[in-house]
């Protein structure tokens, strides 16, 4: 099949592979000749419309005509408009249907922590504190790389100082969540001394924490060499963790984040649904899904809504949507300005297009809870997180709200990574031949001739294979970063 109507309702058809003027579309007992070349994973309309009328794709608007088209055109962002504009007042209108999915008895081997969590990874973290030590915290991971099998990485940054409110309070809860993620079986803090983020009080906000796996280091008031100072420190926690090992754990503890990224065409019809039923499955078995990028929720938001279990956890979602809406808002940027050129290039014309695709990885599965940016999990289920669209900083929010591994989506291709394993799916078999060291799954399988019924299987073996110790791609690669969410000004 070279072309598809996702929905009865919809106006335009998605061509699977690129098609060329001439040539037939037949859809609804019609045939359609097309006007014009149109490229894979963009949109051909089905009928003819007048300037003003809305294009219709997954069952939803994603925009109006901004001129007269006939069937068989291309719709594009030259010829289609965002109908978002500021807040919208929302309803609750519960539509919460129960998975059907069996519940398996399936295990991965991870690492349990003092505090009964489970980590999928045993590493040895340097944490800074602020930006004004990843130098030394560099240092000391180069230098007790050289004394352990285990991986060791420092995670740079450029916050702790010269931030205010709750720049500064998202700098201090990341990097707390980072300090306590369980994928680290050491870590050390290396803080100045001097900086806003206090490394002592900093200490405070990690509650009861395992001291024999979490130290920290103040350099200013270290004796001599900081960095000898460190390793020293560093040691005893490393040599602990060196005892752990992987034990059998069940699904239901695992913490799965959903992203995507430079998406197209294909991503809401491919990668995006597949992972989609990944999450419902794991919900099935008591696991945990995270869902995130709020402003590419827009135009897609209601769907979410109401899958909330409950009016608060619904009231909680309509302030996430529209504080990010009055974010944008009071930047003086349009709230329907989000696809980027690549998204454009791949067949995606509107944010309403890029939402209805970028939140099937949500599936169906009930809302059970709302993270504020920071924040940690609290509930099992879908969970919804407030972050920005940025790859890197949602990412990031993902692993600090305590996600074992994101699965990330992209149509475009992407090579980053980010604290925690980040699993790349990409939409279109091209981009997977094309970039196989950085793509760890295909799901452009579906755009041929595989079904979902034959692909999911796969895809948890691969998940639940990451999750046993597989290394993803950016881990192979040493592509690893975190970014912390800046909004106010910079002393």
């Amino acid at each position: 099949m070279k072309y598809l109507k996702i929905d009865p309702k919809d106006n335009v058809a998605v061509c699977l592979t690129a098609m060329s003027k001439g040539e037939t579309v037949e859809l609804d007992g019609r045939s359609i000749v097309l006007a014009e070349d149109i490229p894979q994973g963009h949109k051909v309309l089905t009928e003819d419309v007048d300037e003003g009328t809305n294009i219709i794709k997954y069952g939803f608007p994603i925009g109006r005509a901004t001129t007269a088209l006939r069937a068989g055109a291309w719709v594009n962002e030259h010829n289609l408009k965002t109908n978002l504009a500021g807040t919208l007042s929302y309803e609750y209108r519960p539509d919460i249907q129960p998975l059907d999915i069996k519940k398996e008895q399936r295990y991965f081997m991870g690492f349990e922590r003092q505090n009964g969590d489970v980590g999928i990874r045993n590493e040895v973290w340097i944490v800074p504190t602020v930006g004004c030590v990843n130098g030394i915290a560099e240092q000391i991971a180069r230098r007790m790389a050289q004394e352990t099998q285990l991986p060791v990485v420092a995670w740079h940054h450029n916050y702790g100082c010269s931030q205010l409110s709750d720049d500064h309070e998202n700098t201090r809860r990341v990097l707390r969540d980072l300090v306590l993620h369980p994928n680290a079986g050491a870590v050390l803090v290396v803080g100045l001394g001097c900086e806003n983020n206090q490394p002592e009080a900093f200490m405070h906000t990690l509650g009861n924490y395992d001291k024999s796996r979490i130290g920290m280091m103040i350099s200013r008031e270290a004796e001599g060499d900081e960095t000898e100072w460190a390793l020293s420190l560093l040691r005893p926690l490393v040599r602990r963790a060196e005892q752990d090992a992987r034990t059998q754990m069940p699904v239901s503890k695992l913490r799965v984040g959903l992203k995507c990224g430079g998406s197209d065409g294909l991503s809401g019809i491919t990668a995006n649904p597949l992972v989609g039923r990944f999450s419902d499955w794991l919900v099935a078995q008591g696991g945990t899904t995270v869902l995130t990028e709020v402003p590419e929720m827009f135009g897609a938001e209601t769907i979410l809504m109401n899958r909330c279990k409950s009016e608060e956890i619904f009231q909680q979602t309509v302030e996430l949507i529209n504080g990010f809406k009055e974010y944008f808002l009071s930047h003086g940027e349009p709230v329907g300005e989000n696809p980027s050129p690549g998204n454009k290039a791949g067949g995606i014309s509107t944010l309403e297009e890029k939402a209805l695709g970028c939140t099937q990885k949500g599936g169906r599965a009930i809302v059970e809870g709302v993270l504020g940016y920071g924040e940690r999990l609290q509930h099992n289920g879908l969970n919804l997180l407030s972050a920005p669209g940025n790859d890197l900083v949602a990412t990031t929010a993902l692993g600090a709200a305590g996600c074992h591994l994101a699965l990330f989506t992209t149509g475009r291709g992407t090579p980053f990574g980010s604290f925690v394993p980040t699993m790349k799916i990409s939409t279109n078999s091209q981009l997977f031949r094309q970039k196989p060291h950085w793509i760890d799954f295909n799901a452009g399988e579906l755009a041929e001739s595989t079904t979902f019924d034959e692909l999911l299987p796969r895809f948890i073996d691969q998940v639940i294979s990451v999750a046993d110790g597989e290394p993803t791609c950016n881990e192979k690669n040493g592509y690893r970063e975190i970014a912390i969410f800046k909004t106010g000004v910079t002393l």
